[in-house]
């Protein structure tokens, strides 16, 4: 079983510049996993990316995860 929130933190850590400031907050509702990543604001371009491209990555990384275990997720970065 894929720890997705694990996941999605260790994705973010590699990207920023302050990886300890790098927050995940999980919500499950049965196969659906919603999860919100917090970074530092000088850090949201690196997780943004040119034109969102970095953030459509993660989302797509995410989702290959997620569908191991038969779930659907949703990343939102705030």
């Amino acid at each position: 079983m894929t720890d997705l929130k694990e996941t999605l933190t260790g994705i973010a850590r590699a990207i920023v510049d302050n990886p300890s400031e790098v927050t995940v907050l999980e919500t499950v509702d049965g196969k659906d996993v919603n999860l919100v990543l917090s970074v530092a604001p000088d850090d949201m371009g690196m997780v943004i990316g040119k034109n969102g491209r970095i953030a459509k990555a993660i989302r797509t990384v995410m989702k290959a995860a997620a569908s191991v275990d038969s779930k659907r997720v949703n990343v939102e970065i705030k």
